[in-house]
């Protein structure tokens, strides 16, 4: 079988820290090949090696049988090697267009040929089913629609070798299953794709193969076929997984979230949570499932502080705290583990160690008369970092240096840590490996156990059913159905998220 790419033996280090140690992955022509590890595990490291954004200290990379030395990303597009970036490198203020040609403009008499443009865009579009609006602009458009624009980015360039980095990480079951689909047509079109994720039913679904690496060391490759879900999970982890979450059953006592007759705007003005009602009580995990744009993030953002509420009230064992700003809103017990990581919940080119106390810093022994204390600010960080397992080279090293799960349970570290009454969590493990999302599933329980409110929201329904007490259906704003984990279904649920009524005596608000 021809081998398109080979790494043999790469080794990347960082300031003696080694990230990628003697990996070797091989990627045959018209393969979909899952590169899969743990957050931190290396995979971007390696991916990014690849794609010339960083060079190794050894080993070497053949492209078709070649040696090749690949010293920046538009070396690896000239030997047809693309890559669609976790976080996409798009200017939200361009067209689709002018972010797909950006830095290969055709010209027609010194100016660029927009025209032309387009129409190779629309063409490109239409031949892989990726159906985008050549001329829409990046900030109107779904995520699912700029990550099809990286996409076309990269076949633009004439790439043959396409890299994903994480691409399901930010999408809704819909459009994962569309993403699937055009890989498939990718293949069919004669690319090879290699595919970093931590999802097993993805890798299960759609790869050929998969190398899998674990702490940046190379455990080996396995055909797909031959393998399942929980070998995968313990190749990754180094030991075996639990899918199932165990817990004892719930007390619930009083309520310590009392939501009445909500009314929340989004950004254009439009009423997203409509005259909602909701309550959560102590020791008791209450999920929210629905379609992502039903008014979930105004919810999380009119109960945080983060959103003006135009009617009803929000309040906190007892006390009414509508429209709070969001220090004081945490400061009567609540905690907020954001579904933005990056924009609510680290200040990315701060240390970690300093991340670690946003919500605290203010408070002795932090701080004196408005003075920091960096001694008991690290050594607080120095604690948290080994509680929650946040991988990280020390605490001095920047929040955007580590791996997306090594973010999360830092914040999750910091929320949990300040011992709320009410923890909102929101989509707390998206992007997570299995090892990650079972751990923080264990303290969200932990929280639950010990007597505190739990608010979850997540997309993920299997993780919905397997955590929560009791789940709220969230539709147009409105809670339409409030059912018990054990006797509802995927399927049920899903069908109450687009709109279909139960029968009206199973609400119970």
């Amino acid at each position: 079988m021809e081998h398109v790419i080979e790494m043999l033996g790469i080794r990347k280090e960082f300031n003696g820290f080694v990230a990628n140690d003697d990996i070797t992955l091989q990627l045959q022509k018209g393969e979909i090949h899952a590169l899969l590890g743990e957050n931190g595990a290396g995979k971007s490291t390696l991916m990014n090696v690849l794609f010339g954004l960083y060079q190794p200290e050894q080993g070497e990379i053949r492209v078709h049988g070649k040696k090749v030395h690949i010293t920046s990303p538009n070396r690896a597009n000239d030997l047809g090697i693309g890559m669609v970036h976790q976080h996409f490198m798009l200017v939200d203020t361009f067209t689709v267009t002018e972010n797909i040609i950006l830095g290969m403009e055709p010209k027609s008499g010194g100016k660029i040929d927009i025209a032309k443009a387009e129409k190779e865009v629309k063409e490109l579009s239409e031949r892989y089913g990726l159906s985008v609006d050549p001329t829409a602009k990046i900030a109107d458009i779904s995520v699912g629609m700029q990550q099809r624009v990286e996409i076309l980015k990269t076949l633009y360039r004439g790439a043959e070798i396409v890299i994903f980095d994480e691409p399901t990480a930010v999408l809704t079951p819909q459009e994962i299953r569309e993403l699937i689909q055009i890989m498939r047509t990718l293949i069919k079109e004669g690319k090879s794709i290699i595919l970093i994720t931590h999802k097993l039913k993805e890798i299960m679904e759609v790869c050929d193969r998969v190398t899998v690496i674990r702490k940046g060391k190379g455990i080996g490759t396995v055909n797909v076929s031959e393998t399942d879900p929980n070998h995968l999970a313990s190749l990754m982890v180094g030991r075996e997984v639990t899918f199932k979450t165990e817990k004892q059953e719930a007390h619930p006592k009083e309520n310590v979230l009392e939501v009445r007759d909500l009314v929340v705007k989004d950004s254009r003005g439009i009423e997203a949570v409509r005259g909602l009602n909701l309550n959560v009580r102590a020791g008791e995990i209450l999920g929210i499932c629905g379609i992502d744009g039903n008014g979930q993030s105004e919810l999380i953002e009119g109960i945080t502080g983060l959103r003006k509420v135009e009617k009803g009230t929000v309040s906190i064992n007892g006390k009414d705290i509508t429209n709070f700003k969001p220090r004081k809103a945490t400061e009567t017990g609540l905690g907020h583990i954001p579904q933005d990581r990056h924009k609510h919940g680290l200040v990315l080119d701060f240390p970690i160690g300093e991340n670690m106390v946003l919500q605290t810093y203010y408070h002795k022994p932090f701080s004196k008369n408005g003075v920091l204390n960096f001694k008991q600010i690290y050594k607080k960080a120095t604690h948290l970092i080994e509680e929650f397992d946040v991988r990280t080279p020390d605490e001095y090293t920047p929040a955007r240096a580590l791996s997306g799960g090594n973010q999360q349970k830092a914040i999750i570290g910091r929320e949990i840590d300040r011992d709320p009454d009410l923890l909102i969590a929101a989509q707390p493990t998206r992007g997570l490996d299995v090892g990650a999302i079972e751990f923080i599933h264990k303290r969200l329980i932990e929280q639950r156990d010990h007597g505190k409110a739990v608010l979850l929201i997540s997309f993920e329904l299997e993780e919905i059913i397997n955590v929560s007490d009791r789940i709220a259906v969230i539709y147009e704003g409105e809670i339409v159905a409030i059912v018990d984990p054990k006797q509802t279904t995927e399927q049920e649920l899903g069908l109450m998220m687009a709109g279909s009524k139960r029968e009206a005596g199973e609400m119970n608000v």
